[in-house]
This record gives structure tokens, C-alpha cells and sequence, in this order.
């Protein structure tokens, strides 16, 4: 959206949820950082959405659904992926880094609370000059969920 060259502009990389973005999901807050995110760029007047399909962080819809089961047992999000033989997250963040070059952009401000999706554009050779938070109020369904994100996987959240 607008001019994205001028300064560097406003960038979320979201990762696919149909649970949570379509379905609206209370064990996430996927769709109210999409929301955010769209809601910033337009309160801006330029930014960049990249919606990426990478469902269940890279593991598709239907081993999330499988860990969804695992965690409604007690387990976390990360030993839930563990538990069916995957990383804890499985995505790859090169084709946004690529999507951003091709759009002639070299420095973004990035909305994210995710570490690994900065360290994967600095690598690609973008430069993010900011890191700008994307958390929202969760649902209380969330907050476990959203705990282990930071605890276990080095996620930028404030304590709740």
C-alpha cells in the first residue's frame, strides 16, 4: 500500500492460520495480529503485508489440527509439534526476504514479535531498522499458548 520507497516502510510477514484468520480461532492471535497489521499500514498510508502459506508453522493444516488434539492432552504448542515429529517451528522466512528485493526494498520496519523472522531478513540482506511489536490482547485460550511462544521459542512478548 502507498509508497513503500520513500522511507523504510511498515512490514508484517504473516504466516497462514486458517484456524485463527478465517475461523477466528480463541487459541491464537493470529487474526488479530493480521488485523493489526493491516490496520497499522493503513493508519500509515504505505506498508507491505506479505501473507505467506506456511500453515501450523510450516507443518500444514492437518498436523496442526493432530497437535491441536495433542495440546487439548496437556502439552504445549512446541511439544505438541515435537510430539508428531516436527521442529517446534518449521518455516523458512527466505521468500519474503526475496519478495521485498524484488519490490526494491531494502530496509523495512518489521511487525513482529518473532526473533527468527528478523534474524531471516538481516541474512537475506534486508535491513530492518525497527522492530515494531505486533502483540494484541489474546483471549484468555491464548495466553498458555502465547506463553510458551515466548518461553520456549524466544518469542518478544511482554509477562501477562
Amino acid at each position: 500500500m502507498g509508497d513503500v520507497h520513500g522511507a523504510p516502510p511498515l512490514v508484517r510477514v504473516h504466516s497462514q492460520c486458517l484456524t485463527g484468520d478465517v475461523f477466528g480461532s480463541l487459541r491464537c492471535d493470529c487474526r488479530q495480529q493480521l488485523e493489526l497489521a493491516l490496520s497499522l499500514i493503513s493508519g500509515e498510508g504505505a506498508g507491505i503485508l506479505i501473507y505467506e502459506q506456511q500453515e501450523g508453522r510450516g507443518i500444514g493444516l492437518m498436523p496442526k489440527l493432530q497437535a491441536y488434539e495433542l495440546q487439548d492432552s496437556g502439552l504445549d504448542t512446541v511439544e505438541a509439534n515435537v510430539k508428531l515429529g516436527f521442529k517446534a517451528d518449521h518455516r523458512e522466512f527466505e521468500l519474503p526476504a526475496q519478495i521485498l528485493k524484488s519490490l526494491g526494498v531494502s530496509q523495512v520496519r518489521l511487525l513482529s514479535n518473532n526473533p527468527d523472522k528478523v534474524s531471516a531478513l538481516v541474512r537475506a540482506g534486508i535491513e530492518v531498522v525497527e522492530r515494531v511489536p505486533c502483540e494484541v490482547t489474546p483471549s484468555a485460550h491464548a495466553q498458555d499458548y502465547l506463553n510458551t511462544k515466548r518461553d520456549k521459542m524466544g518469542h518478544l512478548l511482554r509477562e501477562k
